[in-house]
């Protein structure tokens, strides 16, 4: 028949700490790279930007931002 294992519930379950630990880690990863393609946004010239639809004035408010937003 069925030969099901009883697994106690806590570890069928996550840990808080380690949600809020990998709810950081992603924060932080997604800011880096935020980062990152500002900095290569900064790079581009008038033409690329042109290519990607993007105005001088979008890419000079993208520059302000801070990189956690």
């Amino acid at each position: 028949m069925n030969h099901l294992v009883d697994a106690p519930a806590s570890t069928l379950q996550s840990n808080p700490r380690s949600h809020w630990f990998r709810r950081l880690l992603r924060g932080l990863c997604n800011s880096l790279e935020r980062a990152r393609t500002r900095r290569i946004l900064g790079q581009l010239d008038d033409r690329q930007l042109s290519d990607m639809g993007i105005s001088h004035a979008d890419r000079v408010s993208e520059l302000d931002k801070p990189f956690w937003r």
